[in-house]
């Protein structure tokens, strides 16, 4: 079958993977679309280490081919969106309904691929760039038959985190104001989540004056541009926080950090009004260390951390896919090229180009 494996080298799409059936509370799931998202990239350039060889992808959506002993909340032919949190049930973190920090989750990747009689890694306990994966049975979110699977797709990572860290981690209310530094494929939902939260102003800041009119789309009310040719805090000849506080003179009430650079996790820090808190996303190198002043804290601020939109997958996606169906949640938006799986190399150069809000890999379902 094919797919899309890293060896450490370089990524290159394959055609003679195998993957082996389910086995006790396990899924198999023949994938129709997969979103390419940062983290996959990461893997490839070392911010995210991982054994290798593996196959990548970790967002995505399909239908059920087959299920093993033991599952019942799905079965063959069922439409579902894939979680990556492999998360056990039976845990401390589990049972208070924090799956996203189920320590069995944790860098324990199985390896239900084989080629040419190698094992292969799973990628977040999904790899979704291969025509088949296995995944556990809390990975397989049902959703409706009439939630495109393109769309659908982009469910299971970007939405939920983006999203997820408005409405479960930052829990933003009505009327709050909201800072997304970054409208890549995640701030641009945290725009989205945050204008289902009611909140205003929204305002997106990027260096991508493109990204505008689909910042504004799903919910910006304001757009700052931070020239990617300039400073990182320059904005179209005007300094980025002096542009900011034009909108927010008394801070925000929450920021996003969504690039994964320290320089905006102080930016963030700095632009926070009273009682205001920086939600950081972005994924910076390991090791990467933020500095900002100690006595900008003591107004009541607060920095959270966030992993995967503080979500619980059967619960928000189920959510989300409704709030889809109610014309609430942009997915079709989101969708910026569709490429065949082969054309994975010409798809990872759009993303670093910049050129699309989300490239999704299509396996002709």
């Amino acid at each position: 079958m094919r797919g899309v494996i890293f060896d450490g080298e370089r990524p290159r799409f394959v055609d003679d993977l195998e993957v082996r059936d389910p086995g006790a509370g396990e899924v198999l799931v023949a994938v129709a679309a997969a979103g390419l998202c940062h983290s996959d990239l990461a893997v490839v350039d070392g911010t995210i280490p991982h054994p290798l060889p593996v196959v990548l992808g970790h967002e995505g959506a399909g239908v059920v081919e087959a299920v093993g002993p033991g599952v019942a909340h799905v079965s063959p032919g069922d439409h579902v969106a894939l979680s990556t949190l492999a998360s056990c049930g039976a845990c401390a973190d589990c049972d208070r309904g924090r799956p996203a920090m189920c320590r069995a989750a944790f860098g324990r990747p199985g390896r239900p691929f084989r080629r040419n009689g190698e094992k292969l890694f799973h990628f977040a306990a999904t790899s979704v760039f291969a025509e088949r994966t296995v995944v556990k049975a809390v990975q397989a979110v049902r959703i409706p038959d009439d939630v495109p699977l393109v769309p659908a797709a982009l469910l299971g990572c970007g939405v939920l985190t983006g999203v997820g860290a408005v409405l479960n981690r930052a829990r933003v209310g009505q009327g709050e104001s909201v800072l997304v530094i970054g409208a890549g494929g995640v701030g641009l939902n945290v725009l989205q989540g945050a204008r289902i939260a009611g909140a205003a102003p929204i305002v997106a800041v990027d260096a991508n004056p493109a990204k505008e009119k689909t910042a504004r789309l799903l919910g910006a009310t304001h757009f700052v541009h931070a020239s990617a040719g300039r400073d990182v805090h320059a904005s179209a000849g005007r300094d980025v926080l002096a542009a900011v506080r034009e909108v927010l003179p008394a801070g925000a009430d929450h920021a996003f950090e969504c690039v994964g650079d320290v320089r905006l996790v102080r930016q963030a820090v700095d632009l926070l009004g009273r009682h205001g808190q920086a939600v950081l996303l972005g994924v910076p190198p390991l090791g990467a260390e933020a500095s900002f002043p100690v006595s900008s804290l003591y107004l009541d601020k607060s920095i959270l951390g966030c992993r995967y939109g503080s979500s619980r997958p059967q619960h928000d996606i189920a959510l989300y896919a409704r709030l889809y169906r109610e014309g609430r949640l942009m997915l079709d938006e989101l969708v910026g090229r569709i490429r065949p799986v082969e054309e994975f190399a010409q798809a990872m150069d759009d993303m670093n180009n910049h050129a699309v809000a989300r490239g999704v890999l299509s396996f002709d379902r």
